[in-house]
């Protein structure tokens, strides 16, 4: 089964989330957004929230990857990654480093990365590992 577009499940007058009211005096944009910046009204769908998670719930099931089954990665470039080192790679005490930071100020990461050769080479047997 072909799953809809969005728009063709979209019917006029549904919607998914209503704002709170205004807790401020209500202003026109035109009046504060120069008219050069202004675009033509957004074509977007009217759904309800049930109806955006199961229509993108469905897509994701289209989706094959390494959580739903076996996925050939190819070349040694593209490798699996778990989810896990993905998280604390992207903790900002290390997404945020320079190469060119003072290494007094990268100590943490540089005592995790010699911790992880360690226990690397450790596990191994070998006398040392490099992470390069």
């Amino acid at each position: 089964m072909t799953e809809r577009l969005i728009f063709e499940i979209s019917s006029p007058g549904r919607r998914g989330f209503s704002f709170p009211a205004l807790d401020v005096p209500e202003t026109d944009s035109d009046d504060m957004i120069p008219a050069k910046f202004l675009r033509k009204e957004c074509r977007l769908p009217s759904c309800s929230e049930l109806d955006v998670v199961r229509h993108f719930t469905r897509l994701s099931r289209l989706n094959h990857g390494v959580d739903v089954g076996f996925y050939p990665l190819g070349s040694c470039t593209m490798k699996y990654n778990p989810k896990i080192n993905e998280d604390i790679a992207g903790l900002s005490g290390f997404s945020r480093l320079h190469p060119y930071q003072p290494e007094s100020m990268v100590q943490g990461a540089l005592k995790l990365l010699s911790d992880l050769e360690y226990k690397i080479s450790e596990i191994t047997g070998m006398d040392a590992v490099t992470l390069q």
